[in-house]
């Protein structure tokens, strides 16, 4: 069988699960099964699939089926141009979140905290656009900052990124001049209408926090002040409409400068503010 006979059968397969993007999604998962590039893998579908490509390729596309996400399957994610690990224990970083990524690159900063880093896409990402910045992420999760640890040296950025084990603020000392967050935002009324990519491979600790969505912008609010430095920025990632709620409780906070910020596709994504 050639690879473009496999992805044909791939792709209907996909289809027939529920799976939108269902033939890009395998050649995708032919590549990965090949060892090379997506970008590359068009030149190679004419030549017959070898046993252990075949093996890996039909592996890779029963997990699809079962609704894993391909970031997941393939162990990698592009974020800002950049390649992350990705595993069950963090969330797929998403293309909205660069929205905090070009939020935060508005403006100089030389220290900055990454509260709830997951996969440390956002912590990595920012020290990697400015060179002589250092940083902190935190996370609850050992695992999920086992994978951020590895994203970090895998940029060559383990002198200049640390991890620490904490709840938000819990045991951060210092100030900084931006603190970013990307918490769990996601209501648990609304967790089973999820995606299943989401609702079933996704890290719920990450997704939800087991209320209205919110808890986790209180806890923010209420340390932001004293961790941030004079001028310091704190900039949040939002859920659907949660936004003007989010500017509501860092304003009630004591919060200054309090503004939303659209994403790529215009939809309210992040909310920003000062330090009073």
């Amino acid at each position: 069988m050639t690879g473009a006979e496999a992805v044909r059968q791939a792709a209907a397969r996909l289809a027939a699960a529920g799976i939108e993007g269902a033939a890009r999604d395998a050649r995708w998962l032919l590549a990965h099964a090949l060892g090379l590039d997506p970008a590359a893998v068009a030149a190679r579908l004419g030549e017959p699939l070898a046993p252990e490509a075949a093996a890996a390729f039909e592996a890779a596309v029963a997990a699809r089926a079962a609704r894993q996400p391909v970031s997941q399957i393939t162990g990698r994610r592009e974020f800002w141009g950049r390649t992350f690990r990705v595993t069950p224990d963090v969330l797929d970083p998403r293309p909205e979140t660069e929205t905090l990524v070009a939020l935060a690159l508005s403006e100089p900063f030389a220290t900055v905290l990454d509260l709830g880093t997951g996969s440390g896409c956002l912590l990595v990402t920012l020290l990697a656009e400015r060179p002589d910045a250092t940083g902190l992420g935190t996370d609850v999760s050992a695992a999920a900052l086992a994978v951020a640890r590895a994203n970090a040296a895998a940029q060559g950025l383990a002198r200049r990124a640390r991890f620490v084990l904490a709840d938000w603020f819990e045991g951060v000392s210092g100030r900084f001049d931006l603190i970013v967050s990307n918490p769990p935002y996601i209501a648990a009324a609304e967790i089973a209408g999820l995606a299943p990519e989401v609702r079933d491979w996704e890290p719920h600790g990450a997704l939800t926090d087991g209320g209205d969505g919110l808890s986790a912008y209180r806890a923010i609010a209420a340390g932001a002040a004293q961790r941030l430095g004079p001028g310091g920025r704190l900039i949040v990632e939002t859920g659907a409409g949660q936004a003007d709620r989010v500017a509501g409780i860092f304003r009630q906070a004591g919060l200054a400068r309090v503004a939303v910020h659209p994403d790529m596709d215009g939809r309210p994504r992040a909310v920003s503010a000062r330090a009073a």
